[in-house]
């Protein structure tokens, strides 16, 4: 199995920026690919940005331009760089870690922009 624990989230004001950190434990070796995700209130999950230990990235429309996935060389830290935020970015941002036989997900860390 693998933990994730995600740290960096705060308020913000309308344009700043923001850097998340995800890290990861336990059976790391496995991992191909690590993700964030987001979801508002009353919204469903969405995809916020993913990496492949093959390094190619990919990022949800919404943010695309504004935000920028990266992981340290021992894959045990995923981040996510947040520049220009918008109110509508306000959401919990939650890491995923996956492998070919399942996926971990941490507890998510809140992100709030304000107008």
């Amino acid at each position: 199995q693998v933990q994730l624990v995600e740290t960096g989230g705060g308020l913000v004001r309308t344009g700043g920026s923001l850097r998340l950190s995800c890290v990861a434990s336990g059976n790391i070796v496995s991992l191909n690919s690590m993700a964030w995700y987001r979801q508002a209130p009353g919204n469903d999950r969405e995809l916020v940005a993913k990496i492949t230990k093959a390094g190619s990235k990919t990022y949800g429309d919404p943010v695309m331009g504004r935000f920028a996935i990266s992981t340290d060389t021992a894959w045990k830290t995923v981040y996510l760089e947040m520049n220009s935020l918008k109110p509508e970015d306000t959401a919990v941002y939650i890491c995923k870690a996956s492998n070919y036989v399942y996926d971990s997900w941490g507890k998510g860390t809140l992100v709030t922009v304000s107008a």
